[in-house]
């Protein structure tokens, strides 16, 4: 099995990357199943469910969101009904929508997303790491899962690298999402599991980490606001990881990162 992780999408120019050059990705490339984090997709924050449509439509089978979840309002009248939106596990109990998703991919590929959000440098929040072991329990890979997929939505590289190596041989792929910028520790574990301490954003690079640079270096600079965030709208380049699986187990087997387009374009290597 050959399937896709895209970055937090940010903004309309990472909207309009996605919806342009995905459905020729997958073509292209013959992923089975795409997954795309979407929490910023919406002006910088949250996802609309036009956006979310958008998205969808482009190919992403799954699509997974973090801190900024319910930041545009609107979210939590849809949320419910959609059942390719995840939400972090991990939110509180009663919290709209789903932390998991078990669904079946274009070529009949059965995979659990799960959603979660870390504990360092963010608001408190339950335990990620015994929210995620509980939802694989229930859907053991090499049984009722071909793959599993985990978007581990969080400021601290190393607690995604202490999530991998906590699922280690019990999922496909841990995957950081959340700091925009993408890391080159890709690779797979003993166990068999894929780990990348963050895809990286769907986004304009020439920004600070998707945002127009003049905001943010003036709080840098003096402390004080100014204004508000603005998504930069130049050229975005889609970052995320591709990983081929062994058929026999949903064990990774091969891990690459994925940078198209934009600044940081580079040819995705063939499976």
């Amino acid at each position: 099995m050959k399937f896709l992780f895209l970055g937090d999408v940010v903004g309309r120019s990472g909207r309009d990357a996605v919806t342009e050059r995905l459905p020729g990705i997958i073509a292209e490339y013959g992923f089975d199943f795409v997954v795309v984090n979407g929490e910023n997709a919406s002006h910088g924050k949250g996802l609309t469910e036009p956006h979310f449509n958008a998205i969808r439509n482009a190919g992403a089978d799954i699509v997974t969101l973090g801190d900024h979840a319910f930041d545009q309002r609107e979210t939590v009248s849809f949320i419910e009904r959609e059942t390719t939106l995840v939400r972090p596990i991990n939110m509180a109990p009663g919290t709209p929508g789903r932390g998991a998703m078990f669904v079946e991919g274009r070529n009949g590929h059965r995979v659990l997303v799960i959603n979660a959000l870390g504990r360092v440098f963010l608001p408190p929040i339950d335990d990620p790491f015994r929210a995620v072991e509980a939802a694989i329990a229930a859907c053991p890979l090499g049984e009722q899962a071909d793959a599993i997929i985990v978007d581990f939505h969080t400021e601290a590289t190393s607690e995604i690298q202490a999530m991998g190596f906590f699922l280690d041989g019990k999922v496909s792929l841990v995957v950081g999402t959340h700091t925009h910028i993408p890391t080159s520790d890709q690779r797979v574990l003993k166990g068999g599991t894929a780990l990348m301490a963050d895809a990286g954003m769907c986004g304009d690079f020439d920004s600070i980490i998707g945002v127009d640079a003049e905001e943010p270096l003036h709080r840098f600079l003096t402390g004080m606001q100014n204004g508000r965030f603005t998504p930069a709208e130049g050229e975005a380049t889609l970052c995320g990881v591709a990983v081929e699986t062994d058929p026999r187990t949903g064990l990774a087997v091969k891990v690459l990162p994925v940078r198209i387009g934009g600044t940081l374009a580079q040819a995705l290597p063939v499976f």
